[in-house]
């Protein structure tokens, strides 16, 4: 091939179109996904990658800058049964995705954006120390930290509604998810998230 048949390089404003016409699971597009807590939305990362090979492990607070749907994905490999099974946890997490969308006809990421920012505590309490007696106190809880603790709540309930159960785990997660993002005090997520502010409020 002579030089002037040589294909032109790819530009960078290429490049960010193909990104953003990328869909999640080759499925899901990601592209119109709205936020209503401003306060936790650059936290909240959403693109059609759901595995970077841990990239982010090795800077303080990288794991902001990655898509939401890895981060639950690595969430839910924090049990005994899908420790440091990657593949076996994103493929719990397709199918929560496609049943997620079975029940609610909505796309499923919108979803979890929406669960997350509901199930995320805005208060909590710490120990303050007077003269040897520990005291509660209330503070409000950081908009980063917020995003940990809602993923944390909903791989939490995901474990206690499959554990045991005939509850699959992708059948549990995508009841966590639809749930949360109906704001359903009978959820797991969303309870565990009026306990902590409710607690807080007693503190205050």
């Amino acid at each position: 091939m002579s030089e002037s048949e040589a294909p032109e390089p790819e530009s960078p404003a290429d490049s960010e179109e193909a990104a953003s016409n990328a869909q999640l699971f080759g499925v899901w597009d990601v592209s119109e996904i709205e936020y209503t807590d401003p306060s936790t939305q650059r936290y909240i990362n959403v693109t059609p990658i759901a595995h970077t090979m841990g990239r982010h492990a090795s800077k303080q607070f990288k794991k902001s800058e990655i898509s939401i749907v890895e981060r639950l994905t690595n969430r839910l490999m924090q049990t005994q049964d899908n420790t440091g099974q990657k593949q076996k946890a994103l493929k719990i997490v397709r199918e929560a995705f496609d049943i997620v969308h079975e029940r609610t006809e909505e796309n499923p990421v919108q979803v979890l954006v929406t669960a997350i920012e509901n199930a995320a505590p805005r208060e909590e309490t710490v120990r303050l120390k007077y003269g040897g007696i520990s005291v509660p106190k209330a503070v409000d809880v950081a908009p980063q930290r917020r995003v940990d603790e809602a993923l944390k709540y909903i791989a939490q309930g995901t474990k206690s509604g499959s554990y045991k159960s005939k509850t699959s785990a992708a059948e549990a997660l995508a009841q966590q998810l639809v749930g949360a993002s109906n704001y359903d005090v009978q959820t797991y997520a969303i309870s565990q998230k009026e306990e902590r502010e409710r607690v807080a409020a007693a503190a205050r």
